[in-house]
């Protein structure tokens, strides 16, 4: 049998998983490239532009309805140079072309088609076109015909067109009119999630439900920080949709971890790609929440989704991986869901009735196919009731009956993982790790497992190590041993606020060194004039316009995290001018977040931390010292947003924390023993010696 692929394209040269998806398309296919112009210029061809990513369930789609399809190809071909670009490796290039899409059309989304002129301006776009005419609107090969004859025979408008819309695009980025920091965003945020909170299923408006899990910590370090009063009634709305999204079938119940949304209002049918960047924000979230709580559900579930992304998503070279696919064999979902008999045939007759019980199944399934509004006979694991219900119908206890249905799982879990696997996007990039880095910090110091922050000091120390430059600058993505594309904004931020974290956890300096060197290049690369931050840095490609982003959507935007990192690192090592930094990029945004405050709770978290009283808790003593450890775990044992902790060792133990952060070289034991000091904004109490005084402290401020 011959394996050989019929058309092989210059996508097979690639590192990206989702060009090389594409190197066997029919379509001569260029990576983004300055050749791919040229060539384009010189045989007066527009440009057909796709921006997709590898684990994009509509990107699949219209690959195989169209960029397999050799009619199709054969039209892209004789008339348009053909560029296909990974959105998660080049979001400078997708912010450019996403936005030209949104200003014309009001919508966006990927797959982004986007049609160009020769000086890479957009005259058309959109997101999926069908293969043929249908639902109301032009097929792909349509849309291919006519704008092949308008490039032809109305060429001064499509230049007119494209130089209105790159001015459009530009316009984007004009300089912003800033305001004063105010706590008013902060207090109308809180007021608009609670008007759209869904009472019924949890989460904050109709569905497709996301789970913006930052959105959440937002409302925790708002309803049960210290010094404010706690908020109940936001407490009672963070609580069901946590205990929504656990339950539901957006929650991988077999193998852990979250899928990407919800479709419906249950939480029930998910999308089932799975991020890294997904389980890190529910990771810190379910934690925060067990701090504040807790609860013994919010712990198991954060655990639960570490296990799935140690397990499933780490490079063996300490490296998170970033996704997994909905689809299995050419079907969303197929390896997730299951059929009542293949149930049975696994745990056998009285663990099958007790997973229909509990787990919801059903004879004919209750995964509905929403296009053909029929049920496919497969079955999403979810718990509509609550397991301590469950366990007094089945009279057995809580501990029992959990033990009992971890035992199914897990041979449902051996199973399944026998079955064709979804396609894994096995790339490295700094700021999804970043963010799991952070995660699994918070997790430790949470949970006082010190396994999760040698995980997370594994995964900094390959991001610090080997995704650089010869000069020392960090690199947006790695993969198998080719690291490649100076870093952006969300790089340099999310990886900055995970370092602090893993310092944390650890007490190394060397992450808050790395950390604070991070929030200095942000200020020198990334910032504008009117102090908010460009996506891309001044050494990078230059694009047609300099994108800026403030809004939170799947994840914080860039301008968010920097002003996030920018304050709390800042903050750690007393250096205002990273702090001053921070303040000004949420200055320049001020209109903005007051206008539409729920649009940006990373951005008010980090408002937050600029408007004050910040805290900073240096425990001064050796780190192997039980005093000093029970001091620090009467920390932990704590919710304290706003809040830095240092470790200060005495003698030269402490020099290096005293070259991050200097203002610690005065803080020592008191009378030889290992001493806390709680400040506000640098304004120090007297120094304590005990947990119990200690904990006085933390509650009085």
């Amino acid at each position: 049998m011959n394996d050989t692929p019929k058309h092989t394209n210059r996508l097979a040269k690639e590192s990206s998983p989702y060009l090389r998806q594409h190197a066997h398309n029919p379509v001569d296919w260029w990576p983004w490239c300055d050749e791919a112009f040229a060539k384009a210029k010189k045989e007066d061809k527009p440009i057909f532009l796709s921006i997709g990513y590898s684990t994009c369930h509509w990107c699949h789609v219209m690959e195989r309805e169209s960029f397999e399809d050799e009619g199709i190809a054969e039209l892209l071909n004789e008339r348009y140079i053909s560029i296909k670009v990974d959105r998660e490796e080049r979001p400078d290039v997708d912010a450019v072309y996403m936005a030209a899409v949104q200003a014309t059309s009001g919508q966006g989304g990927w797959p982004l088609t986007v049609f160009l002129t020769h000086d890479r301006k957009p005259f058309f776009g959109g997101t999926y076109f069908p293969p043929e005419d249908r639902w109301g609107r032009a097929g792909f090969p349509t849309v291919l015909k006519r704008l092949d004859e308008v490039w032809r025979t109305k060429r001064a408008d499509v230049v007119a067109s494209s130089e209105g819309i790159a001015d459009a695009v530009r316009r984007g980025g004009d300089t912003l009119k800033g305001g004063d920091l105010s706590t008013d965003p902060l207090d109308h945020a809180v007021e608009q999630f609670r008007a759209t909170f869904d009472d019924q299923q949890g989460g904050y408006g109709p569905p497709p439900k996301f789970p913006r899990a930052f959105a959440l910590s937002f409302l925790l370090e708002r309803s049960a920080g210290p010094g404010r009063a706690r908020d109940e009634a936001a407490l009672a709305q963070i609580e069901r949709t946590l205990d929504a999204m656990q339950r539901g079938g957006i929650h991988d119940h077999v193998g852990g971890g979250f899928h990407r949304y919800s479709t419906d209002r249950e939480w029930l049918v998910p999308h089932f790609e799975k991020m890294l960047y997904d389980q890190a924000t529910l990771i810190r979230a379910y934690t925060d929440a067990w701090l504040v709580s807790r609860d013994p559900r919010w712990e198991a579930t954060a655990r639960d989704a570490i296990a799935y992304v140690l397990r499933d998503l780490r490079d063996p070279t300490g490296g998170f991986l970033s996704a997994e696919d909905a689809d299995s064999e050419g079907v969303e979902g197929k390896f997730y869901v299951w059929t009542e008999n293949e149930i049975a045939a696994i745990l056998g007759p009285d663990d099958a009735a007790l997973c229909r019980r509990v787990y919801e199944t059903e004879p004919g399934g209750n995964f509905i196919d929403e296009a053909q509004h029929t049920r496919t006979g497969a079955n999403i694991l979810h718990v509509r009731t609550a397991l301590a219900e469950h366990a007094a119908a089945e009279k057995t206890t809580v501990v029992a009956l959990s033990t009992r249905l971890a035992a199914m799982r897990a041979k449902l879990l051996a199973v399944r993982s026998k079955r064709v696997r979804p396609h894994l996007d096995d790339k490295v990039l700094a700021d999804w790790n970043g963010l799991m880095i952070g995660a699994l910090a918070r997790a430790a110091t949470a949970f006082g497992d010190e396994t999760y922050a040698k995980e997370a000091a594994r995964a900094a120390d390959f991001v610090l190590a080997t995704m650089r430059e010869a000069d020392g600058h960090l690199l947006h993505r790695w993969r198998k041993g080719d690291a490649a594309i100076p870093a952006f904004l969300e790089d340099h931020a999310f990886l900055a606020i995970g370092l602090a974290d893993l310092y944390e956890a650890t007490f190394d300096a060397k992450y808050l060194a790395a950390a604070r060197d991070l929030c200095r290049e942000i200020v020198t690369e990334f910032r504008d004039p009117d102090g908010a931050f460009r996506l891309a840095s001044r050494r990078g490609e230059k694009q047609i316009a300099s994108t800026r982003e403030l809004y939170d959507g799947a994840l914080p935007s860039g301008n968010s995290a920097a002003a996030y990192a920018l304050v709390r690192v800042g903050s750690a090592t007393g250096d205002e001018a990273l702090t001053k930094a921070g303040a000004d990029c949420l200055s320049a945004w001020m209109p903005t977040l007051t206008k539409y405050p729920m649009g940006y709770p990373y951005a008010l978290s980090a408002l937050a931390w600029a408007l004050g009283p910040t805290r900073e808790v240096v425990i001064a003593g050796a780190p192997d010292d039980a005093a000093t450890k029970a001091l620090i775990a009467e920390v932990r044992s704590r919710f304290l947003p706003e809040t830095v902790v240092l470790v200060h060792a005495p003698g030269a133990a402490g020099n290096a924390i005293e070259a991050v952060a200097p203002f610690t070289a005065s803080q020592n034991p008191v009378a030889g023993k290992p001493a806390a000091y709680v400040c506000r904004n640098r304004s120090c109490a007297a120094p304590v010696t005990t947990p119990e005084a200690l904990a006085k402290l933390l509650e009085a401020q």
